[in-house]
């Protein structure tokens, strides 16, 4: 199924004067997994709850900005800090899992008695949404995809040289806890530009400054060796893909490959490149794809 594709926007922090703040989190002890941190907001009474889970390098705050007062209309928000990133657990033992963030999102929607929940994914969130989807399936109402793929790093030459180099540079960051090598303009992209208000420059900043870098880059080795292509196809709740047209990281004949593959999949194709989740326009998209899946979801039980 296709949806309309959404109008290119341009770059959407040019000329911003404003930029919305993102809800207080807070900690929550999970049993016999430690505490995760989570930003959330209530929606109207008795809403759905939809969970965000945000990108490598990213945190809940930094990735879903512009999404979390669109979302609040409708549903019941949830937004975790994944294992290493901002203010999610710090594993300085034992390897980063996809596996393991799943398990956490899992124990978390049920903690918060918020499932089953609408489940989205951004890039490295897609492959913890497919994992907790098949390891979790009862807390799972229904999946939204975006910037993703059912094998985020193609097979070929590119996916041992990736494992290979996470791995190397996440050993050297283990002494100093910091990843100093980071290119800046990497940084730049995931982080609120100039043109933003100036208390939230300083807190973006202080999200990279959370994160447990080794961890971080154990989770790029993880994401190098993730292929659920095998079973994606067996995904059998309503799910819709936000496919980026111009997206260079993740290339959109596989995330189109992904959406072939999901029997039923809704997808909305944006002009938009991997950064998406900072366009000005996205929260009204996500909104959209996430209100498609529950009522698809609603007439499903009703069936």
């Amino acid at each position: 199924m296709l949806l309309d594709a959404a109008p290119a926007h341009g770059d959407p922090v040019r000329n911003r004067t404003q930029w919305p703040a993102p809800p207080r989190g807070r900690m929550v002890r999970l049993p016999g997994r430690g505490r995760i941190f989570v930003r959330e907001l209530g929606g109207p009474k008795g809403a759905p709850a939809v969970v965000l889970l945000h990108g490598w390098m990213a945190s809940g705050g930094l990735n879903w900005i512009e999404a979390f007062r669109p979302l609040a209309q409708h549903f019941r928000v949830l937004a975790p800090d994944l294992r290493g990133h901002g203010r999610g657990s710090r594993r300085t033992s034992g390897r980063f899992s996809l596996e393991g963030c799943a398990d956490d999102v899992a124990a978390l929607v049920r903690t918060l008695d918020a499932g089953p929940a609408i489940v989205a994914g951004y890039s490295m969130g897609g492959p913890v949404a497919q994992l907790l989807w098949r390891r979790h399936r009862a807390d799972v109402a229904g999946l939204v995809l975006v910037a993703t793929s059912a094998m985020p790093v193609p097979e070929g030459a590119a996916r041992p040289v990736m494992d290979r180099m996470m791995r190397s540079m996440a050993t050297a960051t283990r002494f100093t806890d910091r990843a100093t090598w980071l290119p800046r303009r990497l940084i730049q992209e995931v982080s609120p530009r100039r043109t933003r208000a100036d208390h939230l420059q300083g807190w973006a900043r202080q999200e990279f400054g959370r994160h447990h870098w080794p961890t971080v880059l154990d989770a790029g080795r993880a994401l190098a060796s993730y292929d659920a292509t095998e079973w994606i196809g067996r995904v059998d709740v309503p799910t819709a893909v936000l496919l980026t047209k111009q997206d260079q990281a993740i290339p959109a004949s596989d995330q189109h490959e992904m959406a072939r593959r999901i029997r039923g999949a809704v997808t909305i194709p944006m002009n938009a490149g991997h950064f998406v989740a900072t366009e000005p326009a996205f929260g009204a998209t996500l909104l959209a794809a996430c209100r498609q899946v529950s009522a698809r979801q609603t007439t499903t039980i009703a069936a």
